[in-house]
């Protein structure tokens, strides 16, 4: 991670400013022994923690700033199926691993209702994303995803939308028809992620914040190195994605850094709610660069989209966002933004996260190219069951 992206606290998102708990846990200080290193507390590096911890592993959890601080706390707070690349790597081994790739499809999904249930975590959770067609050709994806369920006898409630439906349902004409899964969701991203941190805590992880590694060293029992401390583990998990600086041998070009951005209206009333949002679902269309929106459980507009690769910052946030929000609600126009915010995403450039593993005991899984809620926590499982020795999905 770059010096300037260290020791940093939470942005100024709605997330950050509606958090259920400040983290505050240690600076790493002197040595530790694990049986597992974890680098990185964003939803990867949690998720694998916690996992480990749940099967019995001595873990620690290094984190440069605060638990969630990158995208994992910044955001669109959409619980979407899947994996990005599923059906490059399915095409790469045949049919024959068909029904492993549709199970990894969910399982993301799968792990984070259990755990939310689990542990008690209050982040919000609801059923319910749309995808929404701009173009008539987008239509025929519906087809697809309603025929794909159908094959797979899927237990949950899906449903297509025409577009009277579409404008019934989401309150603008911008649409042409819409698809709509209850198993995927929306929730507070941050909310969640430390609530997972502190499940991890209390099954006995290790968890070090403001305490960026400075060094790997290699061996049968590596060491990561900070400035102040140090942890020697059988193996260690790599979970930076777009802020990750290690190991560049090995990882640099593998992923690079996208910005995208999200603006918080201020609260909205009844009224408008039930024009644009009746049922309380995330929104998200299907072009190639896409705008996604939801309502928080405080009744507000976030509204996100763009994806900038310049590296830059946007001069403003809302306006870089602002119009795009009121070509799809015009009825939103004077309505106050309280919110404006954004971060890096890890874009992979075939949309298959990058994950391997480096002289045999280092790990490492990033690259979610804007769907990394649900997937980061699949790979936490994938990296979880590697170190154990189990390599069947990690090898895909």
């Amino acid at each position: 991670m770059k010096e300037i992206n260290q020791k940093q606290e939470h942005t100024g998102s709605y997330y950050a400013a509606s958090v259920n708990e400040i983290t505050n846990y240690p600076r790493l200080e002197g040595s530790k022994s694990v049986d597992v290193c974890v680098v990185g507390a964003g939803f990867t590096g949690v998720a694998t923690a916690l996992t480990l911890a749940e099967r019995g592993y001595s873990v620690a959890l290094i984190e440069a700033n605060r638990i969630g601080w990158g995208a994992s706390g910044r955001n669109g707070g959409q619980l979407i199926n899947g994996i990005s690349g599923l059906g490059k790597i399915r095409k790469k081994h045949g049919d024959g691993i068909a029904d492993m790739v549709w199970d990894l499809k969910w399982r993301g999904n799968d792990i984070i209702y259990d755990r939310v249930e689990k542990y008690r975590i209050k982040c919000d959770l609801k059923s319910g994303f749309v995808e929404t067609a701009l173009k008539p050709r987008q239509l025929a994806y519906i087809e697809e995803y309603i025929e794909e369920r159908g094959r797979h006898n899927f237990p949950y409630k899906y449903e297509a939308w025409d577009r009277e439906q579409t404008r019934s349902n989401l309150g603008t004409d911008a649409f042409l028809g819409a698809f709509t899964c209850y198993r995927d969701g929306h929730l507070h991203p941050l909310n969640l992620c430390i609530g997972e941190a502190r499940a991890a805590h209390d099954l006995g992880v290790q968890i070090f914040e403001q305490s960026p590694v400075t060094d790997i060293e290699h061996g049968d029992r590596p060491i990561v190195k900070t400035a102040s401390g140090q942890v020697q583990a059988n193996a260690v998990v790599l979970a930076g994605n777009a802020y990750s600086q290690f190991e560049p041998k090995h990882l640099s070009n593998l992923v690079f850094p996208a910005g995208s951005y999200i603006i918080g209206t201020e609260p909205l009333s009844e009224d408008v709610i039930n024009e644009i949002n009746p049922l309380d679902v995330a929104v998200c269309d299907m072009d190639e660069v896409v705008d996604y929106y939801r309502i928080s459980a405080d009744k507000r507009m976030l509204y996100g989209g763009a994806c900038n690769y310049s590296g830059r910052e946007p001069a403003s946030i809302k306006a870089y966002i602002e119009p795009r929000m009121l070509k799809i609600y015009p009825q939103l126009k004077g309505t106050r933004i309280d919110y404006e915010w954004g971060g890096m995403i890890g874009i992979v450039l075939n949309r298959v996260p990058a994950l391997g593993r480096i002289n045999k005991n280092v790990y490492y899984c990033q690259g979610y190219s804007g769907h990394g809620v649900s997937a980061t926590h699949v790979m936490g499982e994938i990296m979880s069951d590697a170190v154990a020795g189990t390599m069947e999905r990690f090898d895909l």
